[in-house]
């Protein structure tokens, strides 16, 4: 598992670095969605989550949620377009799950993507993140999730 200055990146993710967002293609023909280990540092301790509606539609680039820390509140955007097949109920009552555990119980969404195979390409790879997030790191000026 990549790890850049203390954030976990788990291999087997595909990462879009710039929105901060991990995807998981549960070989099914959809795609679990949350925020990465990076994010949740940057962001602080989540208070609030709002996703969209199971059976709504999230068009490519747009926020499949809606985040909420002490410091920061924003989209959580997704790379593909596509319905949102289930929501992370949990997060409802308990958003700081995300700080605890981003890549298990603190997962956002799946949708169903409408071109999921276009998109992948269009991801970097958990085998391929760790430069990308270093320079991302860099130029945003944060030290890490220590």
């Amino acid at each position: 598992m990549p790890d850049v200055r203390g954030c976990h990146l788990p291999d087997h993710l595909l990462y879009d670095v710039e929105n901060n967002i991990w995807y998981e293609d549960q070989g099914d023909g959809t795609v679990k969605i949350g925020m990465t280990s990076v994010a949740a540092a940057l962001a602080g301790q989540l208070v609030a989550f709002t996703p969209k509606r199971v059976g709504r539609s999230v068009k490519p680039g747009k926020s499949c949620a809606t985040i909420e820390s002490g410091k920061w509140v924003g989209p959580a955007k997704v790379a593909p377009g596509g319905e949102v097949i289930a929501i992370n109920e949990s997060l409802i009552d308990k958003p700081d799950m995300v700080n605890e555990d981003p890549y298990g119980t603190g997962w956002f969404v799946i949708i169903r993507p409408e071109d999921w195979d276009g998109m992948k390409g269009e991801l970097t790879s958990g085998s391929e993140v760790a430069g990308p997030y270093d320079a991302k790191m860099e130029a945003d000026g944060f030290d890490g999730c220590q």
